[in-house]
């Protein structure tokens, strides 16, 4: 048997389509291969903003984690990151729990000892539970209600549940579901407006916040920028929410129903053409146009540079980043540069990206990240000049790398200057090279015209 990972051009998965997709790419239907470039991606709690950081996103927030010790090991890790010191507490399971359920009466005294603890109450009581408890059938909303009755605060779930990655409603969309649940009816504002998707805020110059305040609005909130629980509570004013990412669909459905805050969704995009769309079919929606000439003129000045220094370059993409890693290939592609490997999850929604890059390039290998055989990837069968992404990175050590995963988020034309900028960058001889921190504002983007 020849010990060769698996992959499949762009052409061949369009040729067979999204429901006869081969079994090597979709994860469900084999072993999953936890490789050092999917530790980040794989589990729901850890690198990056999984369910735990994600979880602990309301200010004053404080977390339960409900688990045997294996699972609540990474947390740790992330105990360690600045503004999460005292915030996590822990409940192990033992094998008794496991087999009867026996935690479940324990949770809701262990919530009122974690709150009696506490020097200052507060805001919000998370209960982060496991796979375990998925298998044992738990009804972790009626175990949070009986911690409600005792401690007399919010106390809401939110389930690290790998089993339901792939399901309706994964971790990642039931969390933002959670935490945006808290949310109360209070008076609109049309001035207002909520932006969701991130756990951390935009690029500080991103273009949207200057459009949004050319028409006339005054504050701008993103969770991330809330610095108590009253600027949060605030969120409920919002004369309509702007969906950036799509796993909180959810929640933005869940707002509009109770809350009457009507939602419009944006994707993120690099290629340039397709963003201008965008803003241009919002300027339809809201009723107004946005001048993004200059904008656009940056990021194109941007990629031509870098394009001058590096023409021709060939690159692989990961999924480890913050893209989509198929649209970001058809970007790449769309100027002028090579895209030989892409190493990604095939979705309803990005099955678009990847037809438009089987019709740019038809050869370009697409690759699993958690599908076995990855363990006898080679990199020598395919050299690339540049790595997108820590997933990417690790496969092509040699290659130039740029991580592109910093919390804060890139976007729209700001995203796409930015990230010519940094390649600019490290062809030059950084070599390796994350997007620079930003600082996050007050209580909202003050986007005063």
């Amino acid at each position: 048997m020849e010990h060769v990972a698996r992959a499949f051009t762009a052409a061949e998965l369009v040729q067979r389509g999204l429901d006869d997709l081969p079994d090597e790419l979709v994860s469900g239907r084999h072993l999953i291969y936890s490789s050092p470039a999917t530790l980040a991606f794989n589990s729901p709690g850890a690198e990056g903003f999984g369910v735990k950081r994600a979880g602990l996103a309301i200010p004053g927030s404080v977390m339960l984690v409900v688990a045997p010790g294996c699972c609540g090991r990474n947390t740790s890790l992330i105990s360690d990151l600045p503004g999460y010191e005292g915030r996590f507490f822990y409940l192990t399971m033992d094998e008794t729990d496991i087999v009867t359920g026996r935690h479940l009466a324990r949770i809701p005294q262990a919530v009122e000892e974690c709150v009696a603890h506490l020097a200052v109450k507060p805001s919000v009581f998370m209960i982060c539970i496991t796979c375990v408890d998925a298998l044992l059938g738990t009804d972790m909303e009626r175990v949070c209600r009986r911690a409600e009755e005792r401690v007399g605060l919010p106390v809401r779930p939110c389930y690290m549940y790998a089993l339901t990655r792939e399901g309706r409603r994964p971790p990642m969309v039931h969390v933002r579901q959670s935490l945006y649940s808290l949310l109360e009816p209070k008076p609109k504002r049309s001035t207002s407006v909520n932006l969701l998707g991130f756990f951390a805020p935009l690029v500080d110059d991103c273009e949207l916040y200057r459009y949004l305040a050319d028409l006339g609005v005054k504050r701008v909130r993103e969770v991330s920028r809330c610095e108590s629980f009253d600027e949060f509570e605030a969120m409920a004013e919002a004369n309509f929410n702007l969906v950036l990412h799509p796993e909180a669909r959810f929640a933005a459905a869940d707002l509009e129903k109770r809350l009457q805050i009507p939602s419009i969704e944006l994707t993120r995009l690099y290629q340039l053409d397709r963003i201008r769309r965008q803003y241009q079919a919002l300027g339809q929606v809201l009723g107004a146009s946005f001048d993004d000439k200059d904008d656009y003129a940056a990021a194109r000045a941007a990629i031509d540079a870098f394009a001058a220094a590096q023409g021709g370059a060939s690159f692989a993409v990961g999924e480890c980043l913050n893209a989509d890693p198929f649209e970001l290939a058809v970007a790449l592609v769309s100027y002028g540069f090579a895209v030989r490997e892409v190493f990604g999850t095939i979705t309803a929604e990005n099955f678009v990206f990847v037809r438009h890059l089987a019709e740019a390039s038809p050869e370009t290998q697409v690759y699993s990240n958690m599908e076995p055989t990855m363990i006898h990837y080679d990199a020598s069968d395919c050299p690339v000049d540049f790595a997108l992404g820590k997933d990417a990175r690790w496969y092509h050590p040699d290659a130039a790398g740029l991580d592109w995963n910093s919390d804060v988020q890139p976007y729209g034309y700001a995203g796409v200057r930015r990230l010519f900028e940094a390649l600019l960058e490290v062809a030059g001889g950084a070599g390796d090279k994350n997007a620079p921190a930003e600082t996050c504002g007050d209580d909202g983007k003050e986007v005063l015209a």
